[in-house]
């Protein structure tokens, strides 16, 4: 299989984390990486939108030609695949919240800051939208305050002891945000932890580069 992404591009990043984390420990996904070059408009290519008509990454690539086109249902796919050791939890609550909490790092962190990006200063030559950023800027305070707030105690990671999928999502927005030089983190302390902690960790570190 194959696997078409960009370096910060944050629904990519996202499935590369997961990956890193799943194989860290003791998974076994093998993905050939593609790497398309978004500022050049690769995506838009004849051949990708066959392979995705929205013309977005990631795209999952399949032997036979199939393909997957979203962040998450990657996920989902390759998690049945490699179902040990599980990256959303251990039990149906476990695994509930784990998902709870990765659709608001996804809707409410990860989706506001690529809109607020791409109306202010798109890596891809979107025209500048002053309302798409001021209502996407309104978005993330209150989720990222959320997370700061439930990481008080010091747990390492958004859903307990273990990473889950959720802080691969959170992690992806951020180095976005970060690339962009974009500033959130500075009234969440927790969440600032939790950030410096995850990118030293040698999973984040062979996919996070900013």
């Amino acid at each position: 299989m194959k696997l078409y992404w960009f370096q910060v591009a944050p629904n990519p990043t996202k499935v590369r984390l997961y990956v890193a984390e799943k194989n860290a420990h003791g998974g076994a996904i093998v993905l050939d990486g593609v790497v398309l070059k978004l500022p050049k408009g690769e995506q838009h290519s004849a051949e990708h939108r066959a392979r995705n008509p929205f013309g977005a990454v990631p795209v999952l690539e399949f032997d036979d030609g199939g393909t997957l086109t979203e962040s998450l249902a990657i996920i989902e796919y390759l998690e049945e695949l490699h179902p040990q050791p599980s990256m959303w939890g251990e039990n149906a609550r476990e695994r509930a919240r784990s998902r709870e909490l990765e659709r608001i790092a996804d809707l409410r962190v990860l989706l506001p800051i690529a809109r607020y990006i791409h109306a202010t200063n798109s890596p891809t030559g979107r025209p500048p939208n002053p309302g798409v950023a001021e209502q996407a800027q309104t978005a993330w305070p209150a989720a990222l305050a959320y997370f700061d707030q439930i990481l008080a105690d010091g747990q390492p990671f958004l859903a307990g002891a273990m990473p889950t999928v959720a802080d691969c999502t959170l992690a992806a927005a951020l180095q976005f945000a970060r690339f962009a030089k974009l500033e959130v983190l500075g009234a969440y302390p927790q969440l600032m932890r939790w950030d410096a902690a995850y990118r030293a960790r040698e999973p984040a570190r062979a996919v996070l580069t900013l």
